[in-house]
């Protein structure tokens, strides 16, 4: 995903064209044992170094003659290697303002907390370029939102899953977009989140912490991994359990805050959420209504944080959206014990 403006150059040769795969020359032996991204400004001179990371770190260069990518910047190329880069479509410069409805649990000069529904996207990114968070944050707080974040993510310090429903909390100025995102640095923010997954778990509370990173068969997807990734920790507990189908509600806390690191660690633990597409896997002998729950289970329920001006502890809590009451509802009707 192309996070600003693109800074494509007015002057690149002709070769350069967006969606138009352009494939390097090899690397001489001279060259053996270079940095990627330095190869690569060689290829490109018109090209920053900064743009060229940019590229490997989304998924835009690929060997030549293998089908994977080349995706980390200080990896040393071979003798013979060549490389196609695929530049993503603009971006535009800046979203929209636009007239969205939001459920608002808080709002002050400084800060703005909102309930946002599942189906949502938080900021603007490939496909996704109307009907944001960020759209909707535009309209309703004209010209006040944080520039920390860039055009496209003014004031947003965290976010959650398009299909996760859940509260987050926007910056309107660069005074609460820093204080706030230190506190997310430090995991010093208070996070809760309910979930509804497959299956009873063994132990009915426990903690989860290991290395995500992006899965090595999937680059779509993140793992559970052993290096080159970043530590995430996850405390969960049972709720709630439905036997007869079986699955289970649980309350997860989170240290960290990584992509996806609910999903991927539920999954981990051979229990991946209720209408996960993406890390899940569906009962055949379950009810349609679980098997065809149409998003992930997940919904962040709670969060809590000190006030960056006023330095008081502001908390607040949601409950659960009507698509995951009415499936609660099911499973405490007809399949609990």
């Amino acid at each position: 995903m192309q996070d600003f403006e693109d800074d494509f150059p007015s002057e690149a040769p002709s070769e350069y064209q967006k969606n138009t795969p352009f494939v390097t020359k090899k690397v001489s032996e001279n060259e053996k044992n270079m940095r990627l991204d330095k190869f690569l400004v060689s290829c490109c001179p018109s090209f920053s170094r900064n743009r060229i990371i940019k590229l490997i770190e989304t998924d835009c260069v690929k060997y030549e003659k293998e089908d994977r990518f080349a995706d980390e910047a200080d990896l040393k190329v071979k003798e013979g290697d060549s490389f196609v880069i695929t530049l993503p479509n603009a971006v535009p410069a800046e979203p929209e303002a636009e007239n969205i409805p939001l459920d608002i649990l808080y709002e002050d000069d400084d800060l703005i907390v909102v309930n946002k529904p599942a189906g949502m996207v938080v900021h603007p990114g490939a496909g996704n370029y109307q009907g944001t968070l960020v759209n909707a944050l535009l309209y309703h707080c004209k010209d006040s939102l944080s520039g920390i974040g860039g055009v496209l993510r003014p004031g947003v310090v965290h976010r959650i899953d398009k299909d996760t429903s859940g509260i987050l909390v926007v910056a309107k100025n660069d005074f609460a977009h820093v204080h706030l995102s230190e506190q997310f640095k430090k995991h010093t923010i208070e996070r809760v989140y309910q979930a509804f997954v497959w299956g009873v778990l063994k132990q009915k509370e426990g903690v989860v912490s290991s290395l995500i990173g992006r899965s090595s068969s999937n680059r779509q997807k993140m793992a559970v991994v052993t290096v080159n990734g970043k530590q995430a920790v996850t405390h969960y507990e049972c709720v709630d359990i439905y036997p007869k189908v079986p699955a289970s509600l649980i309350k997860c806390v989170l240290e960290t805050g990584r992509t996806h690191q609910i999903r991927v660690h539920m999954s981990s633990l051979g229990h991946s959420l209720i209408g996960d597409s993406v890390y899940g896997v569906v009962l055949k002998s379950a009810p349609s209504q679980l098997r065809f729950f149409p998003r992930q289970a997940l919904h962040a329920s709670f969060l809590g944080f000190i006030h960056p001006r006023t330095e008081k502890f502001l908390s607040f809590e949601v409950p659960l959206p009507k698509d995951m009451a009415d499936l609660k509802e099911l499973l405490e009707k007809n399949y609990k014990i």
